[in-house]
């Protein structure tokens, strides 16, 4: 008989203090930033979804490509009977790799929204009557403890959400990652792989403008939450290719000069015209990169496996 248990490792006030960290650091440094993460309320989120139906957006459906092809193998590789997915939002992709695991007793997965693995979770276990669901409310890329489960594990980290961390970043979370396995438990990332520069800044700067509306949203958030006056109009929505690094940002530029007030951090942050503020990288990747940045953490690639157009890329990596 299947069980859904809910775990909070994050404190309720927990969002709002990093919030409230991340906008006071971000912003009084140059060049300013943003993380990535606080796109992510109900509106962002539906905007995301829509990103990933546009015809320019490719690495959802080349990574559910992927899955579909190679669920079986991923199965046979790990023979796993835990799936700790980090990030799981919907667990929409998860479900390829659900149906394909027949040793699966328990199901982890792991997000900020306690809604959204709530419904998520639900939904699994009415499709899957004999799996346990234990769902954590956690930050993965703060440390984790994952419960008592038996294995082996496969940890999933799709969508590529690993190129939203910077060099030292990934290092440091690859490496945390390590700690969570065992030998013989492996680790499936998806990873959006280096291609032509066009088809890149077109899937991060769509001509319908949803991933406009999608960068402004994180405006809207800081405005709601922190009492700031953000003018999403007075921002032009920028996406550019840094071929040195590989890697796509997504920016905010300031139209003209303006000060921007936050109360609730006691804060004026002055912008000048054409000033950016950088909401976004996401690093795209080689097989050389990725396998060499599996073993500096401690793991071993076994198996690469590409959509048929090459664009992007699941990894399987075993600890030894």
């Amino acid at each position: 008989m299947s069980t859904f248990l809910v775990t909070r490792t994050l404190p309720e006030d927990a969002t709002e203090a990093a919030l409230r960290a991340d906008v006071l650091h971000g912003l009084n440094r140059t060049p300013k930033t943003l993380p990535p993460k606080w796109f992510y309320d109900a509106h962002g989120s539906e905007l995301f979804e829509k990103i990933t139906e546009l015809p320019e957006y490719y690495p959802t459906r080349a990574e559910r490509e992927i899955l579909v092809a190679r669920a079986a193998e991923i199965a046979d590789a790990t023979g796993a009977r835990t799936l700790v997915e980090l990030g799981s939002g919907s667990s929409d992709k998860t479900r390829h790799l659900l149906d394909a695991l027949p040793a699966l007793h328990t199901y982890v997965p792991v997000d900020v929204s306690e809604s959204a693995l709530t419904q998520a979770g639900q939904a699994l276990i009415a499709e899957h009557p004999s799996l346990a669901v234990h769902a954590l409310i956690a930050d993965f890329t703060g440390g984790l403890t994952l419960p008592g489960t038996p294995g082996p594990r496969l940890v999933a980290f799709l969508g590529g959400t690993i190129g939203n961390l910077l060099p030292a970043e990934r290092a440091t979370f690859l490496a945390s990652v390590r700690t969570l396995l065992s030998p013989g438990d492996a680790l499936l990332l998806g990873t959006d792989l280096v291609k032509d520069e066009s088809v890149l800044v077109d899937a991060y700067d769509d001509a319908a403008g949803v991933t406009a509306a999608f960068n402004k949203n994180v405006l809207s958030v800081v405005n709601r939450e922190l009492g700031a006056d953000f003018d999403p109009d007075d921002f032009a929505h920028v996406a550019l290719w840094d071929a040195e690094e590989e890697w796509i940002e997504m920016r905010l530029r300031a139209r003209s000069r303006l000060t921007v007030k936050i109360p609730a951090l006691d804060l004026a942050v002055d912008f000048a015209a054409g000033e950016e503020l950088r909401t976004e990288v996401s690093a795209k990747f080689r097989e050389d990169g990725v396998r060499g940045e599996m073993a500096a953490a401690g793991l071993e690639m076994t198996h690469w496996w590409t959509d048929e157009e090459g664009r992007f890329a699941l990894s399987l990596s075993m600890a030894r």
